[in-house]
């Protein structure tokens, strides 16, 4: 039986940062994260994203640690290989896999991930025997245009396998998929787009303002601390709309993906960002106000476009 797929996927980027790896601020311990994971398992967020990439397996050996008190069959399992992080190997896909399925304490991954499309037709095919072999059970693609994703489904097809996710930088001030035609795109062929970046790191969450901005030294702090004058028209209209709903702007950021047929990826560090995830899913945004946070988002004038991201369009 196939576990249903929760509307929102819990992120564990920030569970990578460690003493060489500083984007977020944060260093998370195991016993800090413990009350997030019992709080996700106990309300049904059980799809965990992770990779390798962050912090070089730290984030996996989190992930695998804390879900490793569940039954294998209770959880879903995200992570990705990543093409910059590859050697010269005749098997490097294989191997990063394997040092994924180590760290994570597990025999299989739900979702396996090409990280980044840097070379679409050396990578793609290395994909089918890891789902023969049953380490993979669904295939994904993250960072790809339409092109790319296309392609991908191509060299996939020809075993008789197809990619069943995309996953693209999504949010209110980063919508380059949705304008390229990507998220129409997974509609139409029953791919889970699934966005992630829908907070910005937290310059979407309410908790940063100009008056309050993101932690100092981190790698976040240096794209986003300059441009939250620039968002105050923005967030002050999210607190607005969420107020009539008893929802904060982190939730309304969140169900604007959700509005969009996107499974978001939310990063959780504490155990109440977990209710607020569910208060996301109850929260609905009429037309009108879909428009009006685009329009103010547009007039922010503010590229998010990550350094590893290649434009969509």
């Amino acid at each position: 039986m196939v576990m249903k797929q929760p509307a929102i996927a819990l992120g564990t980027w920030a569970w990578g940062d460690n003493a060489s790896n500083k984007y977020f601020g944060d260093t998370l311990s195991a016993e800090t994260l413990k009350p997030v994971v019992t709080a996700g398992m106990t309300h049904g967020f059980n799809l965990w994203d992770t990779a390798y990439a962050y912090g070089q397996g730290t984030s996996e050996k989190l992930v695998g640690e804390l879900l490793s008190a569940y039954p294998r069959t209770a959880y879903q399992l995200s992570t990705k290989f990543t093409p910059r992080m590859a050697g010269d190997g005749p098997h490097e896909m294989a191997d990063m896999l394997a040092g994924s399925l180590k760290r994570l304490r597990t025999d299989y991954v739900d979702l396996y991930w090409i990280h980044n499309p840097d070379d679409v037709e050396k990578w793609t095919p290395e994909l089918i025997p890891l789902v023969k072999s049953g380490q993979v059970k669904r295939v994904g693609v993250s960072n790809h245009n339409l092109a790319q994703i296309k392609r991908a489904n191509e060299i996939l097809g020809t075993a008789g396998i197809q990619i069943s996710a995309v996953q693209n930088h999504f949010s209110l001030l980063y919508r380059s998929s949705e304008q390229a035609g990507i998220i129409d795109y997974c509609h139409q062929h029953h791919i889970d787009f699934f966005a992630y970046m829908v907070l910005e790191q937290g310059a979407l969450a309410g908790h940063y303002d100009v008056d309050h901005p993101l932690p100092a030294g981190s790698e976040r702090a240096k794209v986003y601390n300059a441009v939250l004058p620039q968002l105050t028209q923005l967030t002050a209209a999210m607190r607005t709309i969420g107020a009539k709903q008893q929802a904060s702007i982190a939730e309304v950021a969140t169900a604007y993906a959700l509005a969009k047929g996107t499974t978001p990826i939310i990063g959780v560090t504490k155990e109440k960002y977990i209710a607020s995830e569910l208060r996301a899913e109850s929260v609905t945004l009429t037309p009108a106000e879909i428009t009006q946070l685009e329009t103010l988002a547009a007039a922010a004038k503010v590229d998010t476009k990550g350094f590893w991201e290649a434009p969509m369009i």
